[in-house]
């Protein structure tokens, strides 16, 4: 498989396996979801399921920015909550999160921390996200937000919480399994997190080059969820990136993306490069 095709291989598998909301670049975005038939006959919003269909929505609002380019969190609450909407088919948010999540879920969400501020999953749209989980009942302290280490969640302005009050939030370095998971063509330790910690994952990349994989989306987000993630770089991390994903402990608990495009590069990544 060529770098082309590999890419293209991506773009699908992401929109395929769960839902996405992205803020592109001009505030538009998509969000998309796998719609499968509950007993009763109603859709409902599930992932993982054979045969179930993507939903894609796209979001645009011109508000999300304010004069100072920062982002306006009621503008991403209310994207998100139309996104949702739209999404599940349901007429109240609430419903449209608790089609996802149910208040007993211990929830990670996995961000994208590495280019620091500058390119990085916005604090703002993951307490959007917060937001709505919360009204389908979903515990505070049953949040997890993190990426792969704590010091560059810190440097990308988030707050780190290891009590057990509150939305928590901290990197893998707390921790990885003892012994590695063989997938396909990896060989792992996973963050605890992701195995034995999380009964549900959100994913909410940024959309961004990477100068080995081509891309840094959804699927190469969760390299920040194995020990070492830099043995899967080769032939643009063809096969490593789509065999990690197809792990039970992504495949069987992300229920959800988000991709932050507010901000996006396009080269030179995966650190940030202002020119």
């Amino acid at each position: 498989m060529n770098r082309r095709l590999f890419l293209k291989f991506l773009t699908l598998i992401s929109g395929y396996l769960t839902g996405i909301i992205s803020f592109p670049v001009k505030l538009r975005g998509s969000l998309a979801g796998e719609i499968s038939k509950s007993k009763s006959g109603n859709e409902r919003t599930s992932s993982g399921k054979a045969g179930a269909k993507s939903r894609v929505v796209h979001l645009r609002n011109d508000a999300l920015l304010d004069s100072n380019r920062e982002v306006n969190l009621s503008v991403a609450e209310e994207m998100v909550k139309s996104g949702m909407l739209r999404l599940t088919g349901e007429s109240a948010p609430d419903q449209a999160w608790k089609s996802l999540f149910q208040p007993d879920d211990i929830i990670g969400i996995k961000v994208n921390s590495l280019g620091g501020r500058q390119i990085a999953t916005h604090p703002v749209i993951v307490n959007a996200v917060i937001s709505g989980l919360k009204t389908a009942g979903v515990p505070e302290k049953n949040i997890i937000v993190w990426d792969r280490l704590t010091k560059e969640l810190s440097r990308a302005g988030y707050t780190i919480n290891t009590s057990a009050k509150g939305v928590r939030c901290f990197g893998t370095d707390t921790g990885y399994d003892r012994y590695p998971e063989i997938i396909g063509s990896i060989g792992s330790c996973f963050s605890t997190i992701v195995s034995s910690q999380c009964t549900a994952l959100i994913n909410i990349p940024v959309l961004k080059d990477h100068d080995l994989a081509g891309v840094s989306l959804s699927l190469k987000n969760f390299y920040g969820a194995i020990h070492n993630p830099n043995k899967y770089h080769d032939n643009n991390c063809d096969p490593y990136v789509a065999d990690l994903n197809t792990h039970p402990y992504i495949k069987n608990k992300q229920r959800l993306i988000v991709c932050d495009a507010i901000t996006l590069q396009c080269h030179g990544g995966p650190a940030y490069k202002p020119q």
